[in-house]
């Protein structure tokens, strides 16, 4: 029996490929000079994104005629929303766990994130982020200020500049964050009291173990287990994840781990791994955390305009006397200053290494750094070197010295002061947000609470750093002795400026990465460009700091001359194309780190040795040949039983 291809029920149906593509925008042919098909892709990409949404918009009007009508009085073991995904399931041949997230994620964008969709719509967005998008969304789902929140995503998406899916969910959740801080706090403790371990047995002789424990925790594992699976040589047959789940297990049981090379004991000196004293000559695992002292400090009185909604989709109840709510002195968009609590006085927090010497100008290590989200108060910076991973006994969270006036979470930018602008005539339902709270920025996991951040900062082995000593004096960007290597303030706010990697795309922490000049630093003459200073260095992930230095990748950096406080990023790739950088930086979470000033580098000491590009022992194809080499004479030995020559015992 021969198969339906979708789409052949429609009478007017007709295969894309049968399409004209100039009509859809795209080129006759696909054999096209790159340049050309990059120009495509793009292209492409934006109409994928148009798509996807028709997609969402044809669900949800399905959604309208074959569930709503029955969804509040369907008691069915195979209800309406069931029957309506199975029909979608079955029409587009995929899974109904399929078609029920499709169906999930198109009423979300019609009812809940009518404003996203729209940026789905224009190309702004691409498909794989709405899941993410509407995941985190879910706990303002009903609440009248949800509106509020989808403008804000809205807004943020459409600023210019790429995202990764890790900036998304960054922006996301600050963005939740500020318009309902107490169910976010109400779900830490409800996830805190259910976590769990848990066993799922799979095929093949398999299983999985899930541990669920706050994310700190698993920060310093992953740490731990990353750092033990690492100590094989290089010619080592398993996959980095092989040889993680094999050194988490030797952890856990302290039983052996080692190299599984075939070359013998004597030869290689990874073959039997000492977890004893592995764990005794382990460093410290140092978890950075980003954060403000107003939100150490606990939540502050919310401003009076903002303990109701102001969402555009209600209106204002009768009786109440608006001009008195919209005269409310911080309705309007005004200065951090003129909207804080007097008594409440906030300072960037910037956490170095777990010892005392990283904060001193030295380079050498990376540590994490640890600062909580200013919503009312200066950013906090994190000090960070490269450094390997290292097993966790103490997170370290600073607070900058500078003093700045605490803001509210949702009125710390321009963004939310137009909120305040624009829907002064909206719902006057009260939102309960009697008190706002900041957030912190955890290296590796994202956006947390501000009381995530004061249960680590109420940890006896936290050590609190702060960026600066609360004056206008400018800190030091570079170490004394080398004006090459930045100092341990400018290190620590650099990473908290950009929170991960910022090539276009790039989730990398940034405390994971290198401190990248952007113009090459000229060792014998450095007031011709490329100096150690805010301005000058990026956060890059190994590998991209590697394209751009010995590929054909060129990045640049500058301040945004509609605010010099900000920069703005591009990349030009090999054929000329130029691409925004990072659209979401640490200063859209801690506003305070624009106040952090820096000094000028001394005098350029002794240059140090010009980097080489390093090399692989040999080409991919000749070591993918290798390394299939061995399985098969290792399987060989494996097969072959030698012959038994030993005489009879007789």
């Amino acid at each position: 029996m021969a198969g339906v291809q979708v789409g052949a029920g429609v009478a007017s149906a007709v295969p894309w490929a049968a399409l004209d593509h100039a009509a859809l925008g795209l080129p006759a042919t696909t054999d096209l000079p790159s340049s050309q098909a990059l120009d495509g892709l793009v292209h492409a990409a934006a109409g994928i994104a148009y798509l996807k949404w028709f997609e969402y918009q044809l669900a949800a009007s399905m959604h309208a005629e074959l569930v709503e009508p029955f969804e509040d009085e369907d008691r069915r073991e195979l209800d309406a929303f069931t029957r309506c995904a199975a029909t979608i399931a079955t029409t587009m041949s995929i899974t109904q766990g399929a078609a029920r997230t499709l169906l999930t994620d198109a009423v979300a964008l019609r009812d809940r994130l009518p404003l996203v969709a729209e940026c789905l719509r224009d190309g702004v967005v691409t498909p794989h982020h709405i899941r993410a998008i509407v995941s985190r969304t879910e706990l303002i789902e009903g609440q009248c200020y949800a509106a509020l929140v989808d403008a804000d995503i809205a807004r943020a998406l459409r600023r210019p500049g790429s995202w990764s899916p890790a900036r998304m969910e960054a922006m996301v959740d600050m963005m939740v964050d500020r318009r309902d801080p107490d169910a976010v706090r109400a779900r830490r403790e409800k996830a805190k009291r259910n976590r769990e371990f848990t066993v799922e047995i799979g095929r093949d002789g398999l299983a999985s173990a899930t541990d669920t424990r706050p994310a700190e925790d698993i920060v310093a594992l992953h740490a731990s287990v990353t750092r033990l699976a690492a100590q094989v040589c290089p010619k080592d047959t398993r996959s980095k994840a092989a040889r993680a789940s094999d050194a988490h297990y030797a952890l856990i049981t302290q039983t052996g781990f080692g190299c599984d090379c075939d070359r013998p004991i004597t030869d290689c000196r990874y073959k039997n791994i000492d977890l004893t004293k592995f764990a005794a000559t382990a460093p410290r695992i140092v978890i950075h955390l980003v954060t403000d002292t107003t939100t150490l400090t606990g939540p502050v009185p919310a401003p009076e305009n903002e303990r109701v909604c102001r969402s555009p989709q209600h209106l204002p109840r009768p009786g109440v006397d608006h001009a008195a709510v919209e005269g409310d002195p911080v309705a309007s968009p005004t200065s951090a200053e003129s909207v804080a609590a007097e008594p409440i006085v906030s300072k960037p927090v910037a956490t170095g290494s777990a010892s005392a010497e990283s904060v001193a100008p030295k380079t050498s290590g990376t540590e994490p750094a640890a600062a909580t989200e200013p919503s009312a108060s200066e950013p906090v910076a994190t000090e960070t070197v490269a450094a390997p991973p290292v097993s966790l006994d103490r997170v370290d969270v600073s607070a900058d010295a500078d003093e700045t006036a605490a803001v509210p979470a949702h009125t710390c930018d321009a963004d939310a002061a137009d909120d305040a602008e624009d829907h002064t005539r909206g719902c006057e339902e009260p939102m309960g947000m009697d008190f706002v709270d900041g957030v912190g920025f955890l290296a590796g996991i994202g956006i947390v609470s501000g009381a995530h951040v004061r249960d680590l900062a109420a940890d006896p082995s936290t050590i609190i750093r702060p960026l600066g000593d609360g004056t206008d004096t400018p800190l030091p960007a570079t170490q004394p002795s080398n004006p090459y290597r930045p100092s341990a303030a400018l290190d620590a706010y650099v990473r908290a400026r950009d929170l991960f990697c910022t090539w276009p795309g790039c989730n990398r922490p940034a405390w994971d990465g290198d401190l990248d000049h952007i113009t090459e630093y000229d060792h014998t003459h450095p007031e011709r460009g490329g100096r150690t200073s805010a301005t000058g260095l990026g956060a890059k992930c190994r590998f991209h700091h590697l394209l751009k230095t010995f590929g054909d990748f060129v990045d640049d950096q500058y301040p945004d001359p509609a605010d010099p406080s900000r920069l703005i990023r591009t990349i030009t790739i090999p054929d000329g194309r130029t691409v925004l950088g990072p659209a979401f930086t640490g200063h859209d979470v801690h506003p305070g780190l624009d106040a952090i000033v820096f000094g000028n580098p001394p005098t350029p000491g002794k240059p140090p040795p010009k980097p080489t590009e390093r090399q692989r022992p040999a080409p991919r194809t000749e070591q993918k040949h290798a390394r299939r080499r061995q399985e098969r004479h290792r399987n060989r030995l494996r097969r072959v039983i030698p012959p038994d020559d030993t005489p009879p015992p007789f």
